[in-house]
């Protein structure tokens, strides 16, 4: 292979966890001053009282995905206790993790041919583990939030059945740690 195939290989694996860097800055500005605007009661998930943990953004990247089906970049970020189970392959998560996945639409890049860049945020997904609180939905409470505001009810009624139904025998959690 030649070093500019050499490069574009690398560059392609490395993409993923760039993006989450490249658009932190302006993304992170509107949605965090979105959220900070909105009363504190009209920031809670329906069903499970979910809210977005403040400095969620410092967090540590667990992984990285591409959802075909929205066609968005998503990046997965996990509280330290979080990072701590993945790590050390604990499952089931201990009470006090907590998960947030941070989606974007795929955009053609227009300084790279062939490259894709995370464009519009599209929406903001917050798991947190407290067995006896969600002993109903697996000891996971799930929060979906569209700039700073959490979806209706009917949309958080979906959130513990998809996982029951794809990840049940890891803890109802889709994302594996990518080292």
């Amino acid at each position: 292979m030649n070093i500019e195939k050499r490069w574009i290989a690398a560059a392609a694996a490395a993409a993923p966890v760039l993006l989450n860097a490249c658009v932190y800055a302006e993304e992170s500005k509107s949605v965090h001053n979105a959220a900070t605007t909105i009363p504190a009661e009209d920031r809670i998930s329906p069903i499970y009282g979910v809210i977005i943990p403040d400095r969620y953004r410092e967090w540590e990247l667990v992984a990285v995905s591409y959802q075909t089906a929205f066609d968005e970049f998503r990046a997965i970020l996990g509280n330290p206790l979080a990072v701590q189970a993945y790590r050390a392959g604990t499952l089931p998560f201990p009470d006090g993790a907590i998960l947030a996945k941070r989606a974007w639409k795929r955009v053609p890049s227009t300084e790279f041919p062939g490259a894709f860049v995370p464009g519009a945020a599209t929406t903001l997904q917050i798991m947190v583990k407290d067995s006896t609180k969600y002993a109903a939905s697996g000891g996971w409470g799930f929060g979906r939030f569209i700039d700073g505001k959490p979806v209706d009810e009917a949309q958080h009624r979906t959130c513990f059945a998809c996982h029951e139904a794809r990840v049940r025998a890891h803890d109802f959690v889709f994302t594996r740690y990518a080292p």
